[in-house]
């Protein structure tokens, strides 16, 4: 057995894709619509900054084909605060908010920490424990994006996967890289795109990556990724959802396209 592979871009509004990604005669409200017929997936990344409005989330749903899913940024309410174990009220907001009427379509909720943020085991625990399990009768996929070193712990990995919650793999970028598979899914973003490719990446580099998702998807370990535990014994197939993001962000939606090529 096999997981599902999604690949898809952070956002979907962006100036410099109008002509170079979407049509130049393409209106902006169908941005969106035509994102999701060349993607499998794209993360939300306003949720990161404010609310959204409920009818926001079921136009996006509508908008989108079946078996389209958004990753969603959890709120920087939750997770740019001194005691995290006070996230509470933040976090019971953002999923009253309306992010539940994307229905079948809402996939991971991507919990970004900033890079200053360092590891406080009974603090992070406490904020796992926040994280609920089912909204409205749906199971909730959870992951966490930490981007200090000090998160290269054992312990901290030992916490996520008792929480069945993925660490966000950080690929071609500065920020520590934490491979180490704790949940059902795997959640990755690649950030390594240059302006010399006309994809973002060369065809040999995103051949690696194409790889990686099989070997994840399939329940192996992928080769390349750097982790703090060892791989279990008897690792499981999972979902991947993979974003590119950053780098040369223009090529983003060429780099996403060419790697579902690459997938088949």
């Amino acid at each position: 057995m096999t997981g599902k592979i999604h690949i898809g871009i952070g956002g979907w509004t962006y100036a410099p894709w109008r002509g170079t990604f979407y049509p130049a005669d393409l209106t902006q409200k169908r941005e969106l619509e035509y994102a999701a017929t060349r993607l499998s997936s794209i993360e939300i990344n306003g949720t990161y900054y404010g609310s959204q409005k409920p009818e926001s989330f079921e136009r996006w749903r509508d908008e989108t084909p079946d078996g389209f899913v958004f990753a969603v940024k959890g709120p920087r309410f939750a997770t740019n605060r001194r005691v995290l174990a006070e996230a509470g009220p933040s976090i019971e907001r953002f999923f009253d908010s309306g992010v539940m009427r994307l229905g079948e379509k809402l996939g991971p909720v991507n919990w970004q920490f900033m890079a200053a943020k360092k590891f406080d085991p009974e603090d992070f625990a406490a904020f796992l424990a926040l994280l609920p399990k089912t909204v409205e009768g749906r199971a909730i996929r959870h992951a966490v994006e930490v981007r200090h070193d000090s998160f290269r712990a054992p312990e901290f990995v030992a916490l996520a996967r008792a929480h069945g919650v993925a660490v966000v793999t950080a690929g071609d970028s500065g920020f520590p890289q934490i491979a180490d598979a704790t949940a059902p899914f795997a959640y990755l973003r690649i950030m390594g795109t240059t302006e010399t490719e006309p994809a973002g990446y060369s065809d040999a580099a995103l051949e690696v990556w194409a790889a990686r998702l099989r070997a994840i998807a399939g329940g192996n370990p992928p080769e390349g990724l750097a982790t703090v535990t060892e791989p279990p014994a008897h690792p499981a197939a999972r979902d991947v959802f993979l974003y590119v993001i950053s780098g040369h962000k223009v090529a983003n939606p060429a780099a996403a396209m060419r790697l579902l090529d690459l997938l088949g």
